[in-house]
């Protein structure tokens, strides 16, 4: 039996991709802030509607550089409900996290409960646009702001997404992107920062490729996470097709809704008004009472049928070795992202699923 994937990466026209290549290999330039590099970072710029970026190998080394490039020390404020790169990329720099509790309706961090959470050692917030869904960033900016805290989103899940027009990746002092193959749009390894001046993207630029300013100049101590010729080449093609992944998504996620609408036990996310969605995930949550089977029962009957959800984000970060000793990890002071922990499975979403597959999917739940 074929199995049903929770994603499939958007590839490129593999003739058009032989071709660039073809460019690449005749140039002999293949890494080093080449001319498909350039180009990328200006397509990116015009598409994500953001005024400087800056490419990466891959999505992790953005949040490890964003918190070097603010010169981020002690306490880092994030939530324990995303994958583990956010709350790693605070540790690998020395600082310590400390997590707050998710807004139920949204999965993001709760704002109301970011304020209890600072201390004189607190120099950050890190939150995450969770399955793409836009943070309150208006009142993080406020608290903020009110205690001279630097913002940095981690925005790996939120690729193209608007409020009301306006790119979520301007908010904030810093956002990340990660492209890689299971996202919207990838370059296969990759990701991205997003600065508003020059200044920041020169900084970030030196910070990237060792701390070198020019030949004979390091101006820190930098680390070698630029993103290759190939990769950017990859990414510029499938730039061109994103908005129809997308789309495609989008008609995902009405037939989802349309079908499970109203089965007792089973919740799942509508669109927020005036934010242009990625649809790059399409969690459901199981109520095992009034649902009558729970969220793992659930789990593995679709993984038996070949259809292979993800239960995205289980477990929490706070409960792994590195930090559940922390005292802001305890459940007691998580009780919204436990929930949804327990609760969740990302069904199949992207570009290239077909009536077939969205059916069996859905027939697995109604049963």
């Amino acid at each position: 039996m074929d199995k049903i994937t929770v994603t499939s990466p958007l590839l490129p026209d593999l003739q058009e991709f032989h071709e660039v290549l073809q460019e690449i290999w005749d140039s002999k330039w293949i890494t080093n802030n080449g001319s498909f590099h350039k180009k990328l970072e200006a397509a990116l710029c015009e598409y994500l509607k953001v005024p400087y970026i800056s490419l990466f190998t891959n999505g992790t080394l953005p949040l490890l550089t964003a918190l070097q490039a603010l010169r981020i020390t002690g306490e880092v404020i994030t939530t324990p409900y995303s994958f583990v790169a956010t709350t790693h990329s605070i540790w690998w720099n020395g600082c310590r996290p400390v997590f707050v509790d998710i807004d139920p309706k949204t999965g993001n961090m709760d704002p109301d409960r970011i304020e209890a959470a600072i201390t004189p050692k607190t120099t950050a917030i890190m939150p995450v646009h969770v399955y793409g869904k836009p943070c309150d960033t208006a009142r993080i900016k406020e608290i903020a702001d009110k205690y001279g805290l630097k913002v940095i989103y981690d925005a790996a899940h939120a690729f193209g997404v608007e409020v009301n027009g306006e790119s979520i990746l301007n908010a904030g002092d810093l956002s990340t992107l990660c492209f890689h193959a299971t996202k919207v749009y990838n370059t296969i390894e990759g990701g991205a920062l997003v600065m508003h001046d020059a200044e920041t993207k020169k900084r970030i630029d030196y910070l990237k490729n060792f701390g070198f300013a020019n030949e004979v100049e390091v101006v820190g101590p930098g680390i070698n996470s630029k993103m290759d010729e190939v990769r950017s080449a990859y990414g510029l093609l499938n730039l061109k097709q994103v908005d129809a992944a997308i789309d495609a998504r989008h008609q995902v996620a009405i037939r989802y809704r349309e079908a499970l609408r109203g089965i007792k036990g089973v919740t799942f996310f509508d669109d927020m008004p005036g934010v242009r969605h990625n649809y790059s995930y399409f969690p459901i949550f199981v109520d095992a009472e009034e649902y009558g089977m729970t969220r793992d029962e659930l789990y593995f009957k679709m993984k038996d049928n070949g259809v292979l959800g993800r239960r995205y984000f289980y477990p929490l970060i706070s409960t792994f070795s590195t930090y559940r000793g922390l005292p802001s990890a305890s459940r007691e002071n998580l009780p919204q992202a436990h929930k949804m922990a327990d609760s969740v499975i990302c069904l199949p979403m992207h570009h290239s699923l077909n009536k077939a597959d969205i059916d069996l999917t859905i027939s697995l739940i109604q049963r």
